[in-house]
């Protein structure tokens, strides 16, 4: 257990030295029990970059033995201490599939429960997380949902919608003749080979839906995200990406014309059991178990997800000209604080 813990504390930080902070040991302590671990399978599970330790396909597929494990273990040690009467201190366990969000959700979350463990659980398969909400692995969990390519929700998992439709983008080369446009549409990039992640859920079959429906046949090819930069930059391959995500050195984030590819983002828990008397029933908003209001949790996800958005300028853009739900249900920062951030208001978008 030692030995998968630590491996998912380097995958879930992305850095040798954050995992052996998170663990309470050396950075070389850790060094050495991973190269151990490594032996024994025969393999390399991360690669060392510069930017930090990834995954290798190897390290990809122990993880995914080794999350599951690793959190019915966790829930195994809560539920027994609970019945030998010892009460764990209260614990936030929330997940999500990859969101530039998820850092200021976790600091406002943790700012609300300053005496809770919130912990993090990150996974490119929006299915994953909904089975471990299902399974009170996770309280809640963040995750999108690709048009055309529902997700599998588990019965007794309710869902709280933040956006009913966000636009994905796509991510080409700044080289790209039609990087230069505001908006691309699909047909200028029907020479270009796509590149999707077979790991998260629909994203494929949802590409291939819109190509389709736009008669459109390119190639499309497997990848990871997270090393795809290199091959985008380079102008092998186009990808779908989020309308938050940066621009990176060699790359240009567009929106699509017409917005043909687009996902639901929600909020997943445990639906409150149906209680006999009305004294038995939880609070409003409360997950089955734990003393933290899901109304809360989604509301804190809401802002964190809105600061994104509203930083993002392309994104900003499509938010006020679409006039985005999101918009109602926050506030844009005032004239003085976009004006110190550098961002254009909404009397500032053509």
């Amino acid at each position: 257990m030692r030995h998968l813990r630590a491996l998912c504390a380097i995958a879930d930080t992305g850095s040798l030295r954050k995992a052996a902070r998170q663990l309470g040991m050396t950075q070389p302590s850790l060094t050495t029990q991973l190269r151990r671990i490594e032996n024994t399978i025969g393999g390399r599970l991360f690669s060392r970059e510069v930017t930090g330790s990834r995954p290798t396909p190897l390290g990809r597929s122990v993880l995914c033995r080794a999350r599951p494990i690793v959190a019915e273990m966790n829930a195994l040690v809560s539920e027994v201490r609970l019945e030998a009467g010892q009460t764990a201190d209260a614990r936030l366990r929330i997940g999500s599939t990859g969101s530039r969000a998820v850092v200021g959700w976790l600091r406002r979350l943790r700012a609300r429960y300053p005496d809770a463990d919130t912990t993090i659980h990150i996974d490119v398969s929006a299915n994953a997380l909904l089975q471990m909400v299902a399974a009170n692995q996770l309280d809640v969990a963040f995750v999108h949902e690709v048009e055309g390519a529902p997700l599998r929700v588990p019965e007794g998992v309710e869902r709280r919608v933040l956006v009913e439709r966000e636009p994905q983008f796509v991510a080409l080369a700044e080289t790209h003749p039609a990087a230069p446009r505001p908006a691309v549409r699909l047909a200028d990039l029907a020479a270009d080979q796509w590149m999707v992640d077979p790991s998260v859920d629909g994203e494929g079959p949802g590409l291939r839906r819109v190509l389709a429906a736009a008669g459109l046949n390119p190639r499309v090819v497997y990848g990871d995200y997270l090393t795809a930069a290199d091959l985008v930059a380079s102008g092998e391959v186009v990808t779908p990406c989020q309308p938050t995500a940066r621009s990176r050195q060699g790359v240009a984030v567009r929106p699509l014309h017409g917005d043909p590819l687009t996902v639901r983002l929600f909020l997943a828990s445990r639906a409150a059991p149906a209680a006999r008397t009305a004294a038995d029933r939880p609070a409003p908003g409360t997950a089955p178990g734990a003393p933290f209001e899901v109304d809360a949790l989604f509301g804190d996800l809401a802002d964190a997800y809105f600061e994104i958005a509203w930083a993002s300028a392309a994104y900003r853009q499509w938010l006020v000209r679409n006039e985005s739900p999101l918009l109602r249900l926050q506030e844009p920062p005032a004239r003085d604080a976009v004006d110190v951030l550098g961002l254009a208001g909404p009397a500032e978008v053509s």
